[in-house]
């Protein structure tokens, strides 16, 4: 099967063997996969000796399913996420707790950027946001539009800050966010909405050195408010400003509870929900359900659709033109087999 993959600074397409099925997992047939740009621009760039396969975010159709999966079954549409397990493959074997239903209301191409959407969903759960309080939201690229669009159907003040006119633009269709495109822009919109008492939280979802980041986001918080780090940032910060509000400087680690824990992952091993309510799994079919009421629209925040022969012109463009890039696709060629699969029609051979 083809897969993309990184090698010492570049990215190719090879053919790699398919996964072997297991128990607690299944196996799918990727319809899309989506470019996640901040996280994989960072791997390719680390220069790795072994290739190492690119992506985390999915959907496909299920072939197969293993002992212990009983949530989802065969030809059923379903979302994936999670590194090492979901990749930009043509054939994916992902463990029960990283695949969800799509329900018949929800598009295909927007669930393939489930993993992006959990991200964001434990970014504002770190957050702790409550109805009607404010955040700021520092990095407009995919992963704060959606950050954005998901805080402001849950009840939130919205500040984004982009310094690329094309995101802050997007943002203004998709949400009724304040749009800033400067530190000065937001601090106006925090006092306006405010009263000059600070945002209950910043949510920074840029990367890149960007020295003094988090400074400035405890200027922007309230007395006791939180900084959560969502992108690749250099944690260098005041400790004095830190001190002088008692805030509170938080990571979000991916998707939630359970990611990287080989025995939620890899075992199927969940943790109950009268002790952990959000999971990196009920994260995932949350994005989902928010998608199939549309709460929140992914469809107007891909600019690009692909194939995996043109990947290596994709990265390109995500380094080089930023301000032209937002959502990524990856089409496979299944979506005209899966609805011919539905209708029980045979799809003439071209050969």
């Amino acid at each position: 099967m083809k897969s993309v993959i990184s090698l010492k600074g570049k990215v190719d397409v090879i053919d790699v063997v398919e996964p072997s099925s297991a128990v607690n997992h299944v196996r799918v047939e990727t319809v899309y996969s989506a470019i996640s740009s901040g996280t994989e621009l960072l791997l390719k760039r680390m220069m790795n000796e072994e290739p190492m396969q690119l992506g985390y975010s999915a959907m496909g159709i299920v072939r197969e399913v293993g002992e212990g999966v009983a949530h989802v079954k065969a030809g059923q549409r379903v979302a994936c996420y999670g590194a090492p397990f979901v990749n930009h493959s043509e054939v994916l074997v992902v463990p029960k707790h990283l695949v969800t239903p799509i329900p018949e209301t929800c598009s295909s191409k927007e669930a393939s950027f489930v993993g992006l959407g959990a991200i964001a969903i434990h970014a504002l759960r770190q957050a702790d946001l409550r109805l009607g309080e404010s955040v700021v939201v520092v990095g407009l690229g995919i992963l704060g539009q959606i950050v954005c669009q998901i805080a402001d159907v849950s009840g939130n003040r919205v500040i984004g800050l982009d310094l690329l006119a094309e995101r802050c633009a997007k943002l203004k269709e998709t949400c009724a966010a304040h749009v800033c495109a400067s530190v000065g822009d937001v601090s106006s919109a925090i006092d306006s909405i405010q009263q000059h008492q600070g945002v209950d939280a910043v949510i920074l979802c840029a990367s890149g050195a960007n020295p003094g980041m988090i400074d400035q986001a405890l200027h922007w918080i309230r007395d006791r408010g939180k900084v959560v780090i969502v992108g690749d940032l250099k944690m260098d910060f005041n400790r004095e400003l830190m001190f002088a509000k008692e805030a509170q400087v938080l990571i979000a680690r991916a998707g939630g509870p359970g990611r990287y824990n080989e025995s939620y992952e890899s075992n199927g091993v969940d943790y109950p929900i009268g002790y952990v309510r959000w999971t990196e799994g009920r994260n995932m079919t949350e994005f989902i359900r928010l998608l199939a009421e549309r709460r929140i629209v992914i469809q107007s925040l891909i600019t690009h659709e692909i194939s995996l022969s043109t990947m290596v012109e994709a990265y390109d463009l995500l380094r080089e033109s930023p301000q032209d890039v937002l959502g990524v696709l990856v089409n496979y060629g299944k979506e005209q087999e899966r609805e011919a699969e539905k209708e029980h029609i045979t799809i003439p051979s071209t050969s």
